[in-house]
């Protein structure tokens, strides 16, 4: 079969995986992934707990894969914590902190302080998805941890999408999976996790746009509260 593509998405033929396995398609479509792109394909991982199932699946298939880290400079120590935690547990993984062009106090200095609370998506596209962009510039494919469950604008996604924000075709291994499959997932394999996400955060970014949520079956809640903003811009086409 002919390596799917964002040039060839129109005339490629697309593989079909099955759903009815362990892992709900994930380590197969992860294998497939890795056979047909090979170095031409990245992990972009926010270390959430999706991200956690996501990072053990790929290691099992590519002991050393490759994986990005949009670091914007205000995550919270947590994050930055769970990520030495998980160099030590997968000593092969390739792990990369993709940092901004713009320091914090550069982008203070042209757009004035806390941009986040002002503009919110320009922030979001100066310290994520501009330094996404430069990184996925040649690749063929990039991993993502969607599900469906996350939230309305995520119902539609499939193991793989023509990404025209990047370029590139996204592949999402996990869209089959509950909020309850990730966990027991963490549980059965003893997973490291952000404890952030016992504490209120079931979704977990950058410290100034996350807030602590209670009583919320929303994975995605406590993000950009108060704000009509849903995603950072990583996932939607404009």
């Amino acid at each position: 079969m002919t390596t799917v593509t964002h040039d060839n998405w129109e005339t490629s033929e697309k593989p079909v995986f099955d759903i009815m396995t362990p892992t709900k398609g994930a380590q197969e479509v992860l294998e497939w992934s890795y056979h047909h792109y090979g170095d031409d394909i990245v992990y972009a991982c926010s270390f959430g707990v999706e991200g956690m199932v996501m990072i053990d699946l790929i290691a099992r298939v590519k002991p050393t894969a490759r994986i990005i880290f949009l670091d914007t400079g205000i995550h919270f120590k947590e994050t930055y914590e769970l990520i030495d935690r998980v160099k030590e547990r997968y000593p092969e993984l390739q792990i990369k902190m993709v940092k901004p062009h713009l320091t914090l106090d550069e982008q203070a200095e042209e757009y004035g302080e806390a941009l986040w609370e002002r503009k919110p998506n320009k922030c979001c596209n100066i310290r994520k998805i501009i330094p996404l962009e430069k990184e996925l510039s040649q690749e063929e494919a990039w991993i993502s941890g969607l599900r469906r469950e996350q939230s309305p604008s995520r119902a539609s996604t499939d193991f793989l999408n023509k990404d025209d924000k990047f370029k590139a075709v996204k592949v999402c291994p996990l869209i089959h999976w509950t909020w309850q499959d990730i966990w027991n997932y963490v549980r059965k394999e003893d997973l490291p996790y952000n404890p952030l996400h016992e504490q209120g955060y079931p979704s977990i970014g950058c410290s100034v746009c996350t807030a602590k949520v209670t009583d919320s079956v929303d994975s995605r809640a406590g993000r950009w509260a108060n704000t009509d903003k849903t995603e950072c811009g990583l996932h939607s086409d404009s």
